[in-house]
């Protein structure tokens, strides 16, 4: 192996340039998706008066992590506007991630080619669905996966280089922000060293075998309640896997086994001992999730979600797949030709997948700019002309209706609004005690759509609604003050 040299301004330019293109092909929805649960205790942060009611249902994840508390400094440090803190936030994290996987590939690959092409090609998968785990390499808004994402990769490459305190110091930060994804670059860390410094036969089978005991007594018998809201979510349970999502778990195993034997073949020995130990960390992970899953006992541990290990196992895997292209197919003339016949191609597909998903929205939704969304529009109407304590009711199921592209009520209009189906439900998966008011106002709202005036003054004298919002073309006897061709939102009276 060349010994890796540090990074030059052409190093930093061309990542500069390959986060620009990252970007403009993965989109950007800042309150899109899990935006929902995350951005609202930014906000409550940076506003205390916000969300006086139903807070629980975003607090409960707020209080796990240092993430809104790390982008609400970064705010009143710079002075600038939120919208504009998330973007910028968003870049450098797909900067940093990229710049990880730069700085590991120095460490797997000889030639300039291959490094670029690994990296390249990470940046064009950015937005590809982790099998069946319901994860994106990286989202397309601002959460705090995105930054334990670089992180895990960090801590990597300083493994790698046994450098282990700087190692511990990625691990520590990505354990402040999520408080699940940060175990994973930690057993895969344990691994390295393991396979590393391994005598007297103490291999990476020796690991798996204490780590399933320690299963057993921490697994309480699952409620009914919590089965129920569970199973709303099938990614939880490997059981519910499509066969080809079965095969987003196998498959890396047949491609590490293969990368192995031809980093050994170049005496690559970083890359070997790197996925060699992939190769037992994605089975081990593997026989978790069926632990988990199958006996009744430990179903109350899916909700940990191990298979979420896949997330840093398909990073590491694009970063092979494209080294290894340019290693072994491109050479140093050939970029031409991978632009044409692999990156092109790929952009296409990636991009038009995501214009699928947003289809009703901008593709990339710039700070402040004015949204085409006509849900986005009601609920930025909402924020600037709702008192900061007006109460909301929609349907519990509007994230899922066609046009409304999964943008979130809570982050964009900044306003309390009853329980829902589609976000809330996550929430209540993993934290069983807030079950049972989510069931009670998801019931209250179950036949949104025969919904006449009484009740919606029902929903007033049990949980204070103050406003709602419907759909066109509205219910008679609701005095409506803003209306487009999607929705009204109407006061309560």
């Amino acid at each position: 192996m060349e010994p890796r040299k540090s990074k030059t301004m052409a190093d930093i330019c061309g990542l500069a340039l390959l986060t620009a293109g990252a970007m403009l092909l993965m989109g950007y929805h800042p309150c899109a998706e899990d935006a929902e649960i995350y951005l609202p205790g930014i906000e409550k942060l940076l506003h205390p008066e916000l969300f006086p009611k139903f807070d629980e249902f975003f607090l409960s994840h707020a209080r796990l992590t240092l993430f809104p508390n790390l982008i609400a400094w970064s705010l009143r440090l710079t002075h600038l506007p939120l919208a504009w803190a998330l973007f910028l936030w968003q870049a450098v994290s797909v900067f940093l991630l990229l710049l990880a996987c730069y700085e590991l590939s120095t460490l797997l690959f000889t030639s300039t080619q291959a490094r670029w092409s690994g990296v390249c090609l990470v940046a064009v998968l950015l937005t590809i669905p982790v099998a069946g785990t319901a994860l994106y390499i990286m989202d397309q808004y601002l959460n705090p996966r995105n930054l334990a994402a670089f992180a895990a990769v960090f801590s990597v490459a300083r493994i790698l280089e046994k450098k282990y305190v700087r190692a511990l110091i990625w691990i520590v930060l990505a354990a402040l922000v999520h408080p699940l994804m940060w175990f994973f670059p930690f057993s895969l860390g344990v691994l390295l060293i393991a396979m590393e410094r391994r005598e007297g036969g103490w291999t990476g089978k020796n690991l798996l075998a204490p780590a399933a005991l320690t299963l057993i007594p921490i697994a309480p018998a699952p409620s009914r309640v919590y089965e129920e809201v569970a199973r709303m979510h099938p990614y939880f349970y490997i059981q519910n896997w499509t066969w080809y999502e079965w095969a987003g778990i196998a498959a890396p195993w047949f491609l590490f086994w293969w990368f192995a034997r031809l980093a050994r073949a170049r005496r690559w020995d970083a890359g070997e001992r790197l996925c060699r130990a992939l190769l037992i960390y994605g089975f081990a992970y593997g026989i978790a999730a069926l632990v988990f899953d199958l006996p009744h006992r430990f179903e109350t541990l899916a909700r940990l979600q191990p298979l979420r290990s896949l997330h840093l196992e398909y990073i590491i895997l694009f970063l092979f797949i494209g080294g290894f292209a340019g290693e072994y197919i491109l050479q140093r003339h050939a970029w031409r030709w991978f632009l044409l016949l692999l990156l092109l191609p790929l952009c296409a597909g990636m991009f038009f997948a995501q214009r699928s998903l947003f289809a009703a929205s901008e593709h990339i939704e710039w700070p402040g700019s004015t949204p085409r969304n006509a849900w986005s529009q009601a609920f930025l109407w909402i924020r600037g002309n709702t008192p900061n304590d007006a109460v909301f009711a929609l349907d519990p199921k509007y994230m899922g209706i066609d046009g409304e592209d999964e943008i979130g009520f809570r982050c964009l209009a900044e306003r309390s609004r009853m329980a829902d189906w589609v976000k809330d439900n996550g929430v209540v998966s993993m934290f069983p005690g807030l079950a049972d008011e989510w069931w009670n106002q998801v019931q209250a709202l179950a036949n949104w759509r025969d919904f006449r005036l009484e009740n919606f003054q029902a929903l007033r004298n049990k949980y204070g609604v103050s406003w709602v919002v419907v759909q066109q073309p509205g219910i008679a006897g609701l005095e409506c003050e803003f209306q487009n061709a999607a929705v009204k939102v109407c006061r309560v009276p």
